[in-house]
């Protein structure tokens, strides 16, 4: 039985319910990530006994899941997206503003699919743009290509933010503070192609590059949408 299928225990005389207990578990990590997430943690923060959390959330984990589908009802498009590929788009983008908002997102995408009612209608909205277009395996890989891409783009830009945050260097910064090694291993003449990109290459940012690189997939995934049937 899952935790949504389970059903919470009667109201005690302190109000406490799992909307309450998500709220409180979400903003610890907001505050510092998930390691600062524990269910005597998020019991402190609302001034209960941390046994009386376990008649509504058995595990960590099972926080965890409540915790993300929380998130997706952020993610859940505010219509429905008109065609696939404004979906797959919608999706994204949307992901990665949780995802900035929300850093520790980042921490649990690309692992089992969510079960939640959130998690669910962000999958019923991205798959529903689909309809009539192709045979459902071939849906299901084109979604799957893109959550992978932005799974991977929105971790990168997540990993760059926090190590500025560690190392208090701004990518700027650290791109001067490193860049004297650079050039003398590129003086070396053993990495030309990655000389050429150095010296002639343009640096974009991170919401550029994650809107290019997605238009990249999106081309791909439609050119495969419009090859007939083998």
């Amino acid at each position: 039985m899952t935790v949504w299928d389970r059903p919470e225990p009667p109201t005690r005389p302190a109000p406490l319910d799992r909307e309450r207990i998500v709220a409180a578990a979400i903003a610890l990590a907001d505050e510092g990530g998930l390691e600062a997430v524990s269910l005597r943690k998020v019991a402190a923060r609302l001034e209960a006994g941390p046994m009386r959390l376990y008649g509504y959330i058995s595990t960590k984990e099972e926080l965890f899941d409540l915790m993300v589908d929380e998130v997706h009802a952020e993610i859940l498009p505010e219509e429905q997206p008109g065609d696939w590929r404004e979906a797959l788009r919608v999706l994204a983008g949307r992901t990665r503003q949780a995802a900035l908002r929300h850093e520790w997102l980042a921490d649990l995408l690309g692992g089992r699919p969510s079960l939640g009612p959130n998690a669910l209608a962000v999958t019923e909205a991205t798959l529903a743009a689909f309809d009539g277009l192709a045979d459902l395996d071939t849906v299901m890989r084109a979604v799957e290509t893109v959550s992978a891409y932005f799974t991977g783009a929105i971790r990168r830009e997540i990993a760059h933010l926090r190590a500025e945050r560690a190392t208090g260097l701004s990518e700027r910064d650290w791109q001067r503070s490193s860049g004297p090694h650079v050039m003398r291993m590129l003086a070396t003449g053993r990495f030309p192609a990655l000389a050429r990109v150095v010296h002639d290459g343009t640096d974009v940012d991170a919401e550029t590059s994650f809107a290019t690189g997605l238009d990249w997939v999106l081309d791909a995934v439609a050119a495969k949408l419009a090859r007939p049937p083998a």
